[in-house]
């Protein structure tokens, strides 16, 4: 059974993300274990890509000042590596299809498989075209996550009922980045997915608020927040993780408010 099932299993989950590299490989595995400490529940962690097109100004900015100080895929899987020796939390990588192909699938994924890697986020890849990376995730044990966007309607309930790990709900229109208000009717495409999936869905894109985070939390089964993070660390740089760690606690508490 997929280990991302854990992450759900006591309440309400909270995903915190971070971009690998920035500032360092050293930092941000001190930025994890901070995060494990103040509470997070599963991780999403960002592959470094050069024209990352589903994120905002800040984590764009993030992938480049990533890049420049050297990351590649090959330095994170010794970071996570490490970062093994030290937790067992749920781990995700969110990138794009370019690092993965030119990786090469079936080594990158069981690089994965090796080091604990339990899920593959990649919003540029089309539903229609999951096929051949699908079937070598299967067989190495690691989930492919399925985004599910506003904007996906009537494919909502079959992406939902052939999703594995957890369900990415993107909460609003257009790229991360932080957002004062969410309008999109989340209750509504949750009921769509709960009605053809019995995996946990969590929603993202945007929220940066304990009160954000309380208020869906209400209704989706985890809370993703990215960008508020990594402002956090472009702001603070090596002297961040008090400051990541406090953030962390403070959203996961508000998540169990009730």
């Amino acid at each position: 059974m997929s280990k991302i099932a854990n992450a759900f299993q006591n309440g309400k989950a909270f995903i915190p993300f971070l971009t690998a590299g920035d500032p360092s490989l050293e930092w941000t595995e001190t930025f994890l274990l901070e995060m494990v400490r103040a509470g997070a529940d599963l991780i999403e962690i960002g592959i470094p890509f050069s024209d990352p097109i589903a994120e905002g100004v800040v984590i764009q900015e993030a992938n480049l000042r990533a890049l420049s100080a050297g990351t590649t895929p090959e330095k994170i899987f010794q970071m996570v590596a490490s970062v093994r020796q030290k937790t067992d939390i749920p781990l995700v990588f969110l990138t794009y299809i370019n690092p993965v192909f030119n990786y090469g699938y079936e080594k990158f994924l069981a690089r994965c498989a090796e080091l604990g890697v339990d899920g593959l986020i990649l919003p540029d890849l089309p539903y229609e075209e999951k096929g051949e990376i699908v079937y070598a995730a299967k067989r190495h044990g690691v989930d492919i996550i399925s985004l599910i966007a506003p904007t996906s309607e009537q494919r909502i309930g079959k992406i939902a009922s052939e999703a594995t790990g957890y369900l990415y709900i993107v909460s609003s229109m257009g790229v991360t980045g932080v957002r004062s208000e969410i309008r999109t009717d989340l209750p509504a495409i949750l009921k769509v997915v709960r009605e053809n999936s019995t995996i946990p869905a969590a929603v993202g894109f945007g929220i940066n608020t304990p009160q954000q985070a309380y208020e869906i939390s209400r209704y989706a089964d985890g809370v993703i927040v990215g960008s508020a993070i990594v402002r956090i660390i472009e702001k603070y740089g090596s002297e961040a993780a008090p400051h990541v760690y406090e953030y962390v606690k403070t959203m996961k508490e508000a998540m169990r408010r009730d």
